[in-house]
């Protein structure tokens, strides 16, 4: 049975019920499959959070799905049901903390700076930009979940560099600084390349279905060392 097969039937057992019990069940749905548990766990709480942080600055619009179904891809016969889960986490009237704080906890070795909860933050900047600005409540969601998530201030602002509309700071984003020497720089670009390519998502649980996370992250940390690299060769 396929991973998407196995979150549709666990949520097709608790029909009716309010996307916390949905969450819930996967506990038991799961119960001797850790690896396929946190999966699906990770995906149900970042769709309850999607449809959160859509919501989160009063108005839903087009774009902002059509941003959520960049990050989140799946199968064409499946999309009535995910539409389903959704829709029941838009109009869950359950707070978006309760589901944070579900998601932080699948960090059992991190206390701090998780690096799946990085990639849900990635995923929701990415759906907060999608109509052309990142509005102030939305912010303030995403402020808060990185405060649940325990990511530090320093960590927060690296990531929400790689989303500034026109570019962030280079050296933000790369989590460098204007002082250190090239070759500093380089390591710190290969060492990010490595710890964020696609097939790394996967082997820390985050589903397949996220890979575009990585892929919009691999192309902000590769045009951040463009710039900062012909920035210092003009100097």
């Amino acid at each position: 049975m396929s991973f998407w097969e196995k979150l549709l039937n666990a949520i097709g057992s608790t029909a009716g019920n309010a996307l916390s019990a949905v969450v819930e069940a996967i506990r038991t749905v799961f119960e001797g499959d850790p690896e396929t548990r946190r999966k699906v766990a990770f995906s149900v709480a970042i769709i309850a959070l999607s449809a959160k942080m859509a919501k989160a600055d009063g108005v839903v619009t087009e774009n902002e799905v059509n941003a959520f179904r960049e990050i989140f891809e799946f199968p064409p016969d499946q999309a009535k049901n995910v539409a389903r889960l959704y829709n029941l986490a838009r109009q869950d009237v359950a707070g978006y903390e309760a589901y944070a704080e579900r998601l932080s906890s699948l960090c059992e070795t991190c206390t701090q700076n998780c690096p799946v909860l990085e990639d849900v933050l990635d995923g929701l900047f990415h759906i907060a930009k999608a109509d052309g600005l990142i509005h102030e409540k939305e912010m303030a969601f995403l402020q808060h979940v990185a405060e649940i998530f325990h990511t530090s201030e320093e960590r927060f602002e690296q990531i929400m560099a790689r989303h500034v509309s026109g570019g962030g700071d280079p050296y933000k984003v790369l989590g460098v600084s204007r002082q250190d020497d090239f070759p500093t720089i380089r390591r710190r670009y290969h060492g990010l390349v490595y710890e964020n390519h696609p097939d790394r998502l996967v082997s820390r649980g985050v589903p397949e279905e996220f890979h575009a996370i990585a892929n919009e992250r691999m192309a902000a940390l590769n045009a951040a060392y463009a710039e900062i690299e012909k920035e210092r060769r003009a100097a």
